[in-house]
């Protein structure tokens, strides 16, 4: 993922009634919710849901289907996964010995260059 990938993506999270949108469509998974489903759910008019559901979109965070009369939003997975494989890409690179099981520290034996 680039950095100005990473940029849109986190630019788009930073309103509290998108993350929130998100945070819903990720604990929904692949199935999705609808426009008014969220609306209901978090009681946000569905204009303002609109314009919220549009920045998502643009970032790549979301992505919407077709099923039949419905308009389903659900998380986009890959994108995801990419930034926070971004955000965490050097997780302890820097570091003496392993931050924690899921971060570790380059190969050993390996130099690292000090900050």
């Amino acid at each position: 993922m680039k950095s100005k990938e990473v940029i849109s993506a986190l630019s788009a999270l930073a309103s509290e009634a998108r993350l929130a949108v998100f945070r819903l469509l990720v604990k929904r998974g692949p199935a999705g919710f609808t426009p008014s489903e969220l609306s209901g759910r978090l009681g946000v008019p569905a204009p303002t849901l609109s314009f919220h559901l549009k920045e998502l979109v643009q970032a790549g965070l979301i992505a919407p289907r077709r099923e039949g009369r419905n308009l389903y939003y659900s998380p986009n997975r890959e994108r995801m996964d990419a930034l926070v494989a971004f955000l965490t890409e050097n997780c302890c690179s820097l570091a003496d010995e392993a931050c924690g099981a899921d971060c570790r520290p380059l190969t050993a034996g390996v130099e690292r260059k000090r900050a």
